[in-house]
């Protein structure tokens, strides 16, 4: 559809200025429109008001242009939304501790974000979630604390988020976008509001066939992942290196698309999006085995990785227990500082509990921060890069294949390497370098 929305008379509010909101609001902002960022935490809005991007990827110099310009301001007053056109929320969704959906993040916003709404204005959802979030939970929150009603008085969609930190290609501007609107009307208005920052819309019949559209995505991915895993571990058992079949079987031009295996899952969405599907199936009475199959697999590799790296300590006569374990790598994908659901952390803990002393280097995660999955490692320092270092430990466990990384240095310091990412295809498989 045509966009006849101008942008320079619209204002949009952000909610979380995380991994996709604030990539969100810049680009909201260099297409003219103007944006204002709402964030809880305090240490975020300090740090864009000052122009410091805590994001790795995104620069310094991208805060200060929109800034500057008076494009993006930021805040934590939920009540500058009664003065805006649009509201987009962009807030975890995690599993809690029986690995079920938390949607209190969006359900709390939403309470937040109501007694300020307008008649007139979106609230789009992005945060990846199970089909019916958006049009059942928030849509009731937002009813009830606001007196108005969604189709109605204000305006509902769902438009799932599409980012990939640390892809150069990646950008949010040229990134497909799905929108689903609760009505006809509600779909139009998101279209309006979204065709200001997005070249390409894909709308959909409603947000359930949105929210259903990302955990396909990602599930499609889970399950893809896990195959690669388990044929990696049988592969191996027979003496084959799976990442030289995957390179021969990707150079068929049809009916193959490659995936590759590592040690478990990363990231917001893949190791969490499926179990979302998989607790609303539940409430229909339809099981969802392949999706839960998959994620044992994937659950599983890092107990795999551990078992690799106490067998190729053992090939020198050491135990696991009481060995110097380095894990190269915290980030949960290459050349980005996002450690979110990181494979790393389950494998140090389970090096740990074997009675490993455990440390790791990553260029991009110096600290690492407190979070809610793992705070016992928050103030834990990444440790330097030099020979001297690197050699002390019994052995390294590539866990992340940062491109800023000298494998060849690596390669010449260590004792021993077990490899979970083929970071080092140059290297021969001997006693000191394993796959893994």
């Amino acid at each position: 559809m045509q966009n006849t929305v101008k942008s320079a008379d619209v204002c949009v509010a952000i909610v979380g200025l995380g991994y996709v909101g604030l990539p969100l609001a810049l680009q909201f902002s260099r297409s003219g429109a103007r944006v204002v960022g709402i964030d809880i935490d305090r240490s975020k809005v300090d740090a864009l008001r000052e122009g410091r991007s805590y994001i790795k990827h995104i620069a310094d110099e991208s805060i200060r242009e929109q800034t500057g310009a008076g494009h993006f301001s930021v805040t934590t007053d939920f009540s500058v939304v009664t003065g805006v056109d649009a509201v987009i929320i962009c807030v975890p969704t995690p599993l809690n501790k029986n690995r079920e959906p938390d949607i209190s993040y969006i359900v709390d916003t939403g309470k937040q974000l109501a007694p300020h709404l307008r008649k007139g204005v979106l609230v789009a959802l992005e945060s990846s979630t199970y089909p019916g979030t958006t049009d059942e939970d928030l849509r009731a929150v937002l009813e009830a604390g606001s007196g108005l009603k969604a189709g109605v008085d204000f305006a509902l969609a769902f438009s799932p988020e599409r980012e990939d930190p640390g892809n150069p290609q990646s950008v949010v501007a040229t990134i497909p976008k799905v929108v689903g609107g609760y009505t006809p009307a509600c779909l139009q208005r998101a279209q309006e509001i979204y065709g200001i920052a997005i070249r390409t819309l894909v709308p959909v019949s409603s947000c359930r066939a949105a929210e259903a559209t990302k955990l396909m995505e990602n599930i499609f991915r889970c399950v893809n992942i896990a195959l690669v895993n388990e044929l990696k571990v049988v592969y191996a058992a027979m003496g084959i290196d799976v990442w030289e079949v995957i390179n021969a079987a990707k150079t068929k031009p049809f009916g193959f698309m490659p995936f590759y295996p590592g040690p478990g899952l990363g990231g917001h969405c893949i190791p969490i999006d499926p179990f979302y599907l998989t607790w609303k199936a539940r409430e229909y009475g339809e099981s969802t085995r392949f999706i839960e199959l998959a994620g044992e697999i994937n659950t599983k590799m890092p107990e795999h990785v551990v078992h690799c790296v106490s067998h190729a300590l053992n090939h020198f006569k050491k135990p696991l227990y009481g060995s110097k374990v380095l894990v190269l790598g915290l980030a949960y994908k290459a050349n980005v500082d996002d450690d979110r659901e990181s494979p790393s952390y389950v494998l140090m803990e389970l090096l740990k509990q074997h009675g490993a002393e455990v440390s790791y280097h990553d260029p991009y995660v110096p600290v690492i921060r407190m979070t809610r999955e793992h705070p016992q490692w928050a103030g834990t320092c990444s440790v330097v890069w030099s020979q001297e270092v690197i050699a002390s430990y019994d052995c390294v466990l590539i866990a992340t294949a940062h491109a800023s990384v000298d494998y060849r240095q690596l390669a010449e310091w260590a004792a021993l390497i077990v490899d979970t990412r083929n970071a080092m295809p140059f290297v021969t498989v001997s006693p000191r370098y394993v796959k893994a």
